[in-house]
């Protein structure tokens, strides 16, 4: 049981960073989340971002909370919609697409989830 509640404890002190974890607990819709329409370019993306970043930063916000949840909302939201891959798979399968758990991330679903054959190891010589 301690095991258990240190193990709780460090998963609450690792959620303090403001690194995207890509958790997508919210779920919101990363194009209303900016303010932008699906279609929007990049450099409308990018001003709807600066402005949204500077409003929530925690540095101007501090001690606020939701200020700074609302501020790795925008940055969440503004990592996949500035990179044309992730827009595209944002686009097509919503967060799954870009959820690194969801196995859309290299390149669709399906396939070996480990990557390239046996890892590297040669099963053909036994080592006599």
């Amino acid at each position: 049981n301690n095991n258990n509640n240190k193990r709780k404890n460090n998963n609450n002190n690792n959620n303090n960073s403001l690194t995207t974890k890509r958790s997508f607990a919210s779920k919101a819709d990363f194009y209303k989340t900016l303010g932008v329409a699906k279609g929007e370019d990049k450099g409308t993306i990018k001003k709807a971002y600066f402005k949204l970043a500077k409003k929530y930063h925690p540095d101007t916000n501090t001690g606020d909370d939701k200020a700074e949840e609302k501020f790795r909302e925008v940055t969440e939201a503004y990592e996949v919609l500035s990179d044309d891959k992730q827009r595209e798979l944002y686009d097509t399968y919503g967060h799954a697409g870009v959820d690194p758990n969801s196995g859309f991330q290299n390149g669709g679903g399906g396939g070996n989830p480990f990557g390239g054959g046996a890892g590297g190891f040669d099963f053909g010589n036994d080592g006599s």
